[in-house]
């Protein structure tokens, strides 16, 4: 009885070690970091590392991309910076350009797989004739944010900084055997006993240039803490021997707004085009729902990556309500409509952008608002060209798929000769029973006829004279007195 007693001990401790071994796994979070770097993915990496559910997860930012927006990788930077648990490895697995090497570095560590690279984050812009380096002072708070995070992590700052500016020469020089970076403004300004100091001295980024490192130059400059062939390599270098990967992938929403977001522009003119068409036509229909719904997606898809907000949509409900006032209820074009299409306008502008008014800290601000100002414009002035078009080719094409019948020729020979016409002579007089302006009723004759003046408003009462008479039409003037 003792002996089964100590079995079932025995298989009992086992089982409890086994457990434990089972629950005390590691919790490996991968999430993919690749293509381009806009709000959509801000958002995306904003819920993949809120949603461990282990007090101490070990998140890998697999990193492929060229960058993106500035404005939304500082958004990806911040918040890994406010992470409150777990750790943050950034996982070059086969570049990390311009906005990803921001990214990278705002991670807790860097590791790289064989044959990456990192670096060269310069603000560029586009025009007629290509990219171009933007100034002084839209490289100034990148250098500083990058300098932020060398200091973080343990990084040489002045390193990090050549990979914003161009105009930046830095040396690597040795005093005392220990080795150090320095830029050639800061070489320049050593005394010259400093200088005596240094034993060696070699250009690790050349006037011109911009740092951009390979696997092995990253690990050798002290950005990289290792080089590695895969995932599963890392974690065993890192001494993570018991773990459980838990890849987390954008979900078909995600993907849906990141889509929509690239085809935000064209979503925006068909929107306008098929709403300035409803206005157009009498009635409500299928212009009127393809408008709301493009504008919807805009929208909402902005709303979702945390761009557009209650105030924007009140902006643009405002601006609508506003101009069916002035095109259903008020006459002609006037405050109203104006004032309605400005609310619209800067409804959509507003929704394209995470501020209201650009902060002179962040440059890029303005830069972001001119173009969000021109595209919507743009869009605006394609959405009426596209909308005369439909209106002059589009429509008539599609009239003739409901069944007929039609009539085969025009009427632009037919005639009909009323009988009030045939009473009347060009020269006749009369008398306006209405004010005509300009067309009415008048007595020629001691008859009422429908008659129509040459483009002048007549009195009632005023003598008038038949000067014309074409068709059916009886084209009268003022009679002068004699």
């Amino acid at each position: 009885m003792k002996r089964i007693i100590i079995i079932f001990g025995i298989l009992a401790a086992f089982s409890l070690i086994n457990t434990n071994i089972a629950l005390s796994k590691q919790k490996v979070y991968v999430i993919s970091v690749s293509g381009n770097v806009e709000p959509g993915m801000a958002a995306f990496l904003k819920r993949a590392l809120a949603s461990a559910d282990t007090p101490d997860p070990l998140f890998v930012l697999e990193l492929d991309t060229f960058g993106g927006r500035v404005d939304s990788a500082l958004l990806i930077t911040n918040t890994l910076l406010n992470v409150s648990k777990g750790k943050t490895i950034a996982f070059v697995k086969t570049k990390a350009i311009s906005a990803g090497a921001l990214i990278a570095l705002a991670c807790n560590e860097l590791v790289m797989k064989q044959h990456t690279t990192i670096g060269d984050c310069a603000p560029i812009t586009y025009s007629q004739e290509g990219p171009k380096m933007m100034g002084e002072k839209f490289q100034s708070p990148l250098r500083a944010k990058f300098r932020s995070l060398a200091k973080r992590n343990g990084y040489s700052p002045v390193l990090a900084e050549s990979m914003v500016t161009e105009k930046m020469a830095v040396y690597e020089i040795k005093k005392d055997g220990q080795a150090e970076y320095i830029d050639a403004r800061k070489f320049d300004e050593l005394s010259d006993s400093e200088k005596e100091k240094i034993t060696s001295k070699r250009t690790v980024v050349e006037e011109g240039e911009l740092l951009t490192m390979d696997a092995t130059e990253a690990l050798a400059l002290g950005f990289s803490k290792m080089t590695v062939t895969g995932l599963d390599d890392l974690l065993t270098k890192l001494d993570v021997l018991n773990y459980e990967i838990i890849k987390i992938e954008e979900t078909w929403s995600e993907t849906l707004v990141r889509f929509i977001t690239t085809i935000a522009p064209i979503l925006m003119m068909i929107g306008l085009a098929a709403l300035y068409m409803e206005i157009k036509s009498p009635g409500f229909g299928v212009p009127g729902i393809i408008g709301i719904c493009c504008l919807g997606m805009v929208f909402f898809s902005q709303y979702l990556v945390g761009m557009a907000d209650y105030t924007e949509l009140l902006l643009l409900i405002t601006g609508i309500v506003l101009l069916g006032i002035e095109l259903f209820v008020l006459p002609g074009f006037g405050f109203a409509g104006l004032a309605g299409i400005l609310f619209m306008a800067a409804g959509m502008i507003l929704a394209l952008q995470d501020f209201v008014l650009p902060d002179p800290a962040f440059p890029w601000q303005a830069e972001l608002l001119t173009r969000n100002i021109v595209q919507v414009l743009g869009a605006a002035l394609a959405a009426f060209i596209l909308s005369m078009l439909a209106f002059r080719y589009l429509l008539p094409q599609l009239a003739t798929v409901v069944n007929g019948p039609y009539l085969g020729a025009t009427l632009n020979n037919a005639h009909a000769d009323s009988k009030e016409v045939q009473d009347v002579q060009v020269g006749d007089n009369g008398v306006a029973l209405s004010f005509l302006r300009p067309s009415g009723k008048a007595e020629i004759n001691g008859a009422r006829s429908d008659v129509v003046t040459e483009a002048e408003f007549i009195e009632k009462g005023t003598p008038i004279i038949v000067s014309a008479i074409d068709g059916n039409r009886i084209i009268i003037s003022r009679k002068e007195n004699e």
